[in-house]
């Protein structure tokens, strides 16, 4: 990280300390800085924003420093996956992983308990399980614009009458495409 950079990151980190709510987005991030979890050590982090950088991975000792998380933003990043860690954020209710490069969704996905919303839009996923995403009986939204699901898939998806799915191509001007509740 340049300079500037780290400046930025350390600043957001002191912000967080106080409102629980972490936010790193756009920070150009390849890694978690290790600075993270040495200035948060004694911080319950409610709210994380690690949206648009350039993370490929997210640690397994971030969901295990960090597990009082309830929203987690990932989004516009280069994750092909999440690690098994994740469980451990047993209240996370909010995981954003739009704009990835996720090709199936992760098994830990599904072990998310109290997971209301996901937004997994403009990845690569063609698999999913959705037997397991029937189980999931917090989820009310999922959102998987914009992904070259097949259309077998699609159609199981749509006949899910527990939550809201979106699939399709997304409408820049706002209307539902596909949507059923």
């Amino acid at each position: 990280m340049a300079g500037l950079s780290v400046a930025k990151v350390v600043n957001r980190i002191r912000d967080a300390k106080e409102k629980e709510e972490l936010d790193l987005s756009k920070c150009d991030l390849i890694q978690v800085p290790d600075a993270v979890y040495l200035m948060m050590k004694s911080v319950t982090l409610r709210i994380c924003d690690l949206s648009g950088n350039l993370l490929q991975k997210l640690p397994s000792k971030f969901p295990v420093r960090f597990p009082d998380i309830t929203e987690l933003d990932l989004g516009e990043n280069k994750l092909t996956t999440l690690p098994d860690e994740l469980r451990q954020i047993e209240n996370l209710k909010v995981l954003n992983v739009s704009g990835n490069r996720i090709q199936v969704l992760p098994h830990v996905v599904y072990e998310l308990n109290k997971l209301r919303a996901l937004d997994a839009k403009k990845n690569v996923l063609t698999e999913l399980d959705v037997t397991k995403l029937k189980r999931m009986l917090s989820l009310t939204e999922i959102d998987l614009q914009d992904n070259p699901l097949p259309e077998k898939l699609n159609t199981q998806l749509l006949e899910i009458k527990v939550f809201t799915v979106l699939l399709g191509a997304s409408d820049p001007v706002g209307a539902q495409l596909d949507e059923v509740e």
